[in-house]
């Protein structure tokens, strides 16, 4: 580890008390191995990832088998995390999905929208409004069962197709799902492309067609080295829900251009340097996921587990 009394604590004005970190390693992280994960890996994972304070840890995804199948034993995982005393939200693309989510007591779970009809036809096969109709049903009676509801936005920031998204194609997305009834939005930068400015911008526009940005969650990925800069942006808006990936695992299997996800490392060093309050263990959690990185075969990505945990990555 490094040297005690690092990273030094010094506040910025006007910057959040707490921030929870929506950790997604375990779904979106893992969910574009090649090679299988064991069940029994991706459990004990999650569990660590416990251990080391995250309270919010996405455990997999009830989609169906020949669409992710890194993510085919949702069924015999779930189970064996359940009794954690943390949140366990979990992807469900349909009403099978909820029903298979619903069936083994899940408590929250996540719809995933788009905010362009490219990626809406890549990652569903559907057009954005078809996309949209789908969810209806699903969120309406996820909230009726009194189960928490996420929406993911993916591309909110660009499109590898079609190129820059307009701010009010994203807010009508964002706005269509508040309507059925999710209780948080993620906004997804799924490419990676986002700056700060462009960052500031969408979420005052958010605020000003209604949505508040106490319903606001951010997901960055670091593709041009911008995660953590587009990250501190959101938080001098007021966001306090932010998504990252243990190690800086994961990209998006239908977007190649996408690479890993903001590290949790990388964040929770920021944050602990500015004085915000995660709640999570830095050295519990660097081990965690280097200990993932040798079952995967490879160095993690995160520049702070390769600084921390003092392996010739």
């Amino acid at each position: 580890m490094t040297a005690e009394g690092l990273p030094m604590t010094v506040p910025a004005q006007d910057l959040p008390d707490r921030v929870r970190i929506h950790e997604v390693g375990a779904r979106d992280g893992l969910q574009n191995e090649k090679s299988a994960v064991p069940t029994e890996v991706k459990a004990e994972f999650i569990r660590r990832l416990a251990d080391a304070g995250l309270t919010t840890i996405e455990a997999t995804s009830f989609v169906h088998p020949a669409w992710v199948p890194q993510l085919a034993d949702a069924e015999d995982l779930f189970p064996q995390v359940a009794d954690l005393p943390v949140a366990l939200p979990v992807l469900v693309p349909n009403q099978r999905g909820l029903d298979r989510a619903l069936a083994l007591g899940a408590r929250r779970v996540a719809v995933f929208a788009s905010a362009t009809e490219s990626f809406a036809k890549a990652n569903l096969n559907r057009t954005l409004d078809e996309s949209l109709a789908v969810f209806e049903p699903v969120v309406r009676r996820a909230k009726d069962e009194g189960v928490q509801v996420r929406g993911y936005v993916s591309m909110c920031f660009g499109d590898p197709w079609e190129g820059a998204v307009p701010l009010h194609q994203v807010v009508r997305v964002c706005r269509a799902l508040r309507d059925m009834g999710c209780d948080e939005l993620s906004l997804g930068d799924t490419i990676g492309v986002a700056t700060p400015g462009h960052v500031l911008e969408l979420l005052s526009l958010l605020n000003e067609e209604g949505v508040p940005t106490n319903v606001l969650g951010v997901h960055f990925h670091d593709t041009y080295g911008q995660a953590l800069a587009n990250t501190y942006a959101a938080l001098e808006h007021g966001v306090t829900t932010v998504d990252a990936s243990a190690g800086g695992l994961g990209g998006c299997p239908y977007a190649k251009s996408a690479t890993g996800n903001l590290a949790t490392e990388d964040l929770v060093w920021m944050l602990h340097g500015l004085g915000i309050d995660t709640g999570v263990d830095l050295g519990r959690l660097v081990a965690t996921s280097a200990w993932m990185a040798d079952h995967l075969g490879r160095p993690s990505p995160s520049r702070t587990v390769r600084a921390l945990s003092h392996k010739d990555q």
